[in-house]
């Protein structure tokens, strides 16, 4: 067992989901209009997977992620309709929708979608696979290790949609009327160009 794993697992969760995409846009959008709670609801759904996919590939389930890979037109599909679903639903919101936090049932929603969202992207399999690969972070059969390092993704995940929750919810108080129709429109625009993307990937 090698401690060092859980930390390189932080460092590569993080990374992973630092890059602004459709999940990022959602997050910041729903933490605007319904505080950090939901905000930080959908990040965790995002890390949900990170981590699924991370153990995926950690413990060299290899017979998961080809399956996963074969049907990626499949789940493209699926990802990039429910995408342009929530673009087009998002950009037409009014622009008053600033609520108090969400009760459980927002929470579960929010935390559920971004789950199936970015499991629907199964090349983050491979995306892990080539990280884990590029640092020479291999378990070497040793599931203790993988364990740390697939627990270590999921914090390092995790510790991004914290900061990004906080950091937005922070200045949720200026976006009021216009301002929160631009943003609606923003992240509609972006969260449908996504989709737009991976329907064009799984057609082509």
């Amino acid at each position: 067992m090698d401690g060092s794993f859980f930390i390189k697992g932080l460092a590569i969760g993080f990374s992973i989901a630092a890059p602004v995409g459709p999940i990022g846009a959602l997050c910041i959008r729903r933490t605007l209009a319904h505080g950090r709670a939901v905000g930080l609801a959908s990040g965790m759904g995002a890390a949900t997977a990170d981590m699924l996919y991370g153990a995926v590939a950690a413990f060299g389930l290899t017979a998961v992620s080809d399956a996963l890979v074969r049907q990626q037109a499949w789940l493209e599909l699926v990802g990039g309709v429910f995408l342009l679903y929530l673009g087009v639903r998002t950009f037409r919101a009014p622009a008053a929708q600033q609520t108090p936090a969400s009760p459980v049932r927002g929470l579960v929603g929010a935390y559920g979608s971004t789950l199936a969202l970015t499991l629907a992207n199964p090349v983050t399999i491979l995306a892990f696979a080539a990280v884990f690969a590029g640092l020479g972070v291999t378990a070497g059969g040793d599931h203790v290790s993988a364990a740390l390092l697939v627990a270590g993704v999921f914090l390092g995940s995790s510790a991004w949609w914290v900061i990004v929750s906080v950091g937005v919810g922070a200045s949720r108080a200026w976006f009021t009327g216009a301002s929160m129709r631009w943003v609606n429109r923003g992240a509609g625009l972006v969260i449908a160009a996504f989709g737009a993307v991976a329907l064009l990937r799984a057609l082509r």
